[in-house]
């Protein structure tokens, strides 16, 4: 059913409010902006799958109603982009989720494991993939579209119960409760211009008063590329702000020696940017933000992350957990550098599993020895 009407759109919220649960996906849209452009909705509930479309349809109100319901199961696969539109579509929280990929990596299926594959995994069944980088903004749809983005959500409610049943027999259905409210948080959906400069490469190496010009300057670029919609790289690139920070220009002549700088950027006179820069050089040294180091007692790092990854391998094939998904190598680092807030291996089911006991390994209360063949892990001799 391909729906591009608000009353035939309410009727199937209605049909899928009285289900109790609805599969959905979506197909959009980012190379060219900052915020994704929705194309195409896909839905199934009670057996029903159809196809709702966002850009012939001007009132989702009904949709929108059945994300908002906390009676109705939302079931995604790999969603965290699905849910972020939908929150940004909605404006509140959307839940309760269950996301089918997090589900099977904790059921024994691969980390990351994609749709295709378990649809093959759990029903044998080919689902044909041919049409992943078609332009879904593109009107009249094909039936062979219209097909493939229905299959996208066919498979996923039967998917769930098959899921759903497995974890709770292997009691760990707990497990991903917390991952799943965590998609339901507005708070993972908001950008924080101000903290932005975080994930910039290179930052640790720069100084305080340098690192208060990148969060300024990573800032404006953050509300500038919302502002136009545009992608953050067509603003300027991490590397150039970098370099930005390092060289603090305060004039649009020095702005513009910089390599790598943009026209956006230097769009009337660079102002935008270069008042950046003078906020930055005008905090306080209280103000200055810092991003921890490694403390310096900690002389090798790489061994103590490979000793930890020993330990990781011996509790993901006990659990039949995927090692990515049990500690990823920059969590691993993290924590072996001494940065225990906040650290995903030390919240939720990941700190019952193995978090607990890599701090631990790290403080000298654990022990890793080879016998029979086998890495066995005990208690450290006092």
């Amino acid at each position: 059913m391909y729906i591009k009407d608000t009353t035939e759109l309410a009727a199937f919220c209605d049909r899928a409010r009285a289900s109790g649960l609805v599969a959905l996906d979506t197909e959009f849209m980012r190379e060219k902006t900052y915020f994704a452009k929705l194309c195409l909705i896909q839905a199934c509930a009670a057996e029903e799958s159809v196809i709702i479309d966002p850009l012939a349809i001007r009132d989702l109100t009904p949709l929108l109603a059945l994300l908002a319901d906390t009676s109705v199961l939302k079931v995604v696969h790999a969603g965290s982009q699905d849910m972020e539109i939908f929150y940004r579509l909605a404006n509140v929280a959307i839940a309760p989720i269950f996301d089918t990929q997090i589900a099977a990596t904790l059921a024994g299926f691969p980390s990351q494991v994609g749709y295709a594959r378990l649809v093959k995994e759990i029903y044998d069944v080919d689902v044909d993939k041919s049409d992943t980088f078609t332009d879904w903004a593109r009107r009249p749809l094909s039936p062979a579209q219209i097909q493939y983005a229905l299959a996208d959500v066919t498979y996923l409610p039967g998917m769930y119960e098959t899921l759903r049943g497995r974890l709770e027999k292997d009691g760990r259905l707990q497990w991903v409760e917390r991952d799943f409210e965590r998609m339901s948080d507005p708070a993972t959906y908001e950008v924080v211009p101000d903290q932005q400069f975080r994930r910039i490469k290179r930052a640790s190496a720069l100084s305080r008063r340098q690192l208060g010009v990148l969060q300024q300057v990573t800032a404006w670029r953050e509300l500038e590329a919302q502002r136009r919609d545009l992608p953050k790289r067509w603003i300027v690139s991490d590397e150039t702000l970098v370099e930005v920070a390092r060289r603090q220009p305060v004039d649009a002549t020095a702005l513009s020696d910089i390599r790598g700088m943009s026209p956006r950027a230097l769009g009337d006179g660079g102002s935008g940017l270069l008042a950046a820069v003078c906020a930055g050089l005008a905090l306080t040294d209280e103000q200055l933000p810092k991003i921890p180091k490694r403390p310096r007692n900690i002389i090798d790092i790489e061994g103590i992350v490979e000793l930890m990854s020993a330990l990781v391998r011996v509790r993901a094939v006990e659990s039949g957990v995927a090692v990515p998904l049990l500690a990823s190598r920059g969590d691993l680092e993290r924590l072996a550098g001494g940065e225990r807030e906040e650290n995903p291996l030390l919240g939720g089911w990941r700190r019952t599993l193995i978090g607990e006991e890599l701090v631990a390994l790290i403080d000298g209360r654990l022990a890793l020895r080879v016998a029979d063949g086998k890495v066995v892990v005990e208690a450290a001799q006092e």
